[in-house]
């Protein structure tokens, strides 16, 4: 028995529900059914930014918004200005949740709960009579005359309009490529750097602000670093895995970072600030306060790799030692061995080539009827919220054109 609907969405995630819901605002006519393959709809908002959903960012200008976005960044623009950060926190808003803005330009729900977020989703499909349909797994997909057959194991679907937002899903990718669809191949986005060293080993849970360069590579980043464990994590190093995914991917995960500990001052001028406090504190130990706006700890442990011992007094230190300190400060060197995923936090970089979608619509430029929303297409951002705010305006973009 085929079940017929006007709009099929496939994925019941973020894009799947914010497409659905959209397109019946602007239609209640529209019959729409979202397929979700697991048990539960939404389990990526539900444990997004800790529990607490990352619904935005607080940039309002979609020139700048781009920016965040190491593949998309061209194709965005035009979408950004259809539908952008203070578009989403309105529709939020008139769907009854209210966003606030952290410091660090992040937003969520006022409440601090994913929860809240996945409350609305469900309640909006309900009241516009969504179907929400768990346990449909995609088995095939065909195209016969103007409609598209899809085949679960369990139902089969017949509807006019088809709109995947599967994000990164290989069975649906492949079944694209079958379509003639090409597929950049996925590789992992946000990681951190695992990194065994004398210098940091004691060190788990210190943070400074810094720059970072990858050896041989133009990639470099600049913010907060996080000492863990295993290693370097923090904004610093999410940001430069997501420029460098594939880059990154290629050297196989072994490569070398350089580390500036004072983010944007050199080694000549961290050289001259050093002989001065040489000449002002030289009856004090070296180790003991840092004093530059490090943490002490980071401090000592960078003092001591540069071969100065614990009680030695400023007085003592050589032009040798002085240079050594000056390089450990500004470009201490780091080898990376292999990379640390978060699967509640994964992103990857690949998907339908950019090429074969039109952005004005976000419709298959090779199939009438065929849309994509969300991670499922070749475009990915870094943490903050930005890969959210691209499943909100694709989303967005395919109601507003299968509803005209």
């Amino acid at each position: 028995m085929n079940q017929n609907f006007d709009i099929i969405i496939v994925g019941g995630g973020a894009a799947g529900f914010f497409t659905a819901i959209n397109s019946v605002e602007k239609n209640p006519k529209l019959k729409v059914a979202i397929l979700e393959r697991g048990s539960e709809v939404l389990q990526k908002v539900r444990i997004s930014g800790g529990g607490r959903c990352n619904v935005t960012h607080a940039c309002f200008e979609p020139n700048e918004l781009v920016k965040f976005y190491p593949r998309g960044e061209k194709e965005l623009r035009g979408p950004f200005h259809q539908f952008c950060s203070g578009d989403t926190i309105e529709w939020f808003e008139k769907h009854g949740v209210e966003l606030k803005i952290e410091d660090d330009g992040r937003m969520f729900p006022v409440s601090n709960s994913s929860q809240t977020i996945i409350d609305c989703f469900i309640q909006a499909t309900q009241k516009l009579g969504i179907k929400v349909l768990t346990g449909q797994s995609v088995q095939s997909i065909f195209k016969k005359d103007s409609f598209w057959k899809i085949e679960t194991q369990s139902e089969n679907y017949i509807t006019e309009t088809l709109i995947l937002a599967t994000g990164s899903n290989p069975k649906i990718w492949e079944m694209l490529q079958n379509f003639g669809h090409a597929i950049v191949s996925p590789v992992p986005s946000l990681f951190t750097f695992n990194i065994k060293d004398s210098r940091i080993k004691e060190l788990p849970g210190v943070a400074a602000n810094v720059s970072v360069k990858v050896k041989d590579s133009k990639l470099v980043s600049s913010g907060p670093l996080l000492i863990t464990h295993w290693g370097m994590s923090g904004p610093a190093i999410l940001k430069l895995s997501a420029w460098g995914a594939r880059i990154l991917n290629d050297k196989n995960y072994q490569f070398t970072i350089y580390v500036n500990w004072l983010n944007d001052v050199d080694a000549e001028d961290t050289e001259k600030i050093l002989k001065e406090i040489k000449q002002e504190h030289a009856k004090k130990a070296v180790s003991k306060k840092s004093p530059f706006e490090l943490p002490n700890r980071l401090w000592e442990s960078l003092v001591l790799a540069s071969g100065i011992e614990t009680e030695t007094k400023w007085a003592d230190v050589s032009k040798i030692q002085l240079q050594n300190i000056a390089h450990q400060l500004t470009n201490a060197s780091f080898q990376v061995n292999g990379k640390s995923t978060f699967k509640e936090e994964f992103v990857t970089a690949g998907g339908i080539d950019l090429k074969e979608i039109n952005f004005k619509t976000m419709e298959s430029k090779l199939h009438q009827n065929l849309y994509f929303a969300g991670e499922i297409v070749n475009i990915d951002a870094i943490t903050g919220g930005f890969n959210f705010q691209n499943a909100w305006t694709s989303g967005f973009i395919v109601a507003s054109a299968i509803t005209n």
